[in-house]
């Protein structure tokens, strides 16, 4: 485990170390994480087909994700020696952009691994909107929400909201999923609390 992501008791991992931010926040890494996060282990000839990306270049992003301590094998699970599977580090990485302030090339990287992470959220939602036809009729209303206040803060308040926001996406992230036999979809929330004016 790199000296920057320590596990803390919630199961989350704080991430300071700009380099384990950036390969966190890599659009190819991300979705890899994604993947190993919702469907579970997979080799990475399993990624390489669900991303339509060589088989090379999963390789590449799993050493680099692997170097940073966020992804492992998972042994048990191979067949035979040649047969690698990879599964996600214990604890959910999160990061802060004030743990990288002052050291310009950290706040480089945490100003764009923002960006990156806003256009993923953004991509992901649009997606949903473009194919929301494709699902069964449960899932076409009602199970998406977007909606959005303005609220006068201090930057207490403001940090209290965030941590409240944290708190409600961790409980259901957390929570045992049910086994009654119910389909479930894999859902992506998200959720934004920033200064601005209208």
């Amino acid at each position: 485990m790199t000296e920057s992501t320590e596990p803390v008791a919630d199961g989350v991992r704080q991430i300071a170390d700009s380099r384990v931010l950036a390969a966190l926040t890599h659009p190819v890494r991300r979705r890899l994480l994604d993947l190993l996060a919702v469907d579970g282990p997979a080799t990475v000839g399993l990624l390489a087909e669900r991303t339509g990306q060589a088989v090379g270049s999963i390789s590449h992003h799993l050493k680099v994700l692997a170097g940073a301590d966020l992804v492992e094998e998972a042994p048990e699970l191979a067949r035979d020696r040649r047969e690698r599977w990879w599964r996600p580090t214990a604890g959910t990485p999160r990061w802060r952009r004030a743990d990288f302030t002052g050291d310009p090339a950290a706040e480089a990287v945490a100003d764009a691994a923002g960006s990156l992470q806003l256009e993923r959220q953004a991509t992901l939602v649009r997606g949903w909107s473009a194919a929301r036809h494709d699902y069964p009729e449960p899932w076409r209303e009602g199970c998406a929400v977007a909606t959005e206040t303005w609220l006068r803060l201090t930057p207490e308040e403001a940090r209290e909201l965030a941590g409240e926001l944290v708190e409600v996406l961790a409980r259901w992230a957390a929570r045992p999923v049910p086994e009654d036999g119910r389909a479930r979809e894999s859902v992506f929330a998200f959720a934004h609390s920033v200064p601005a004016r209208p």
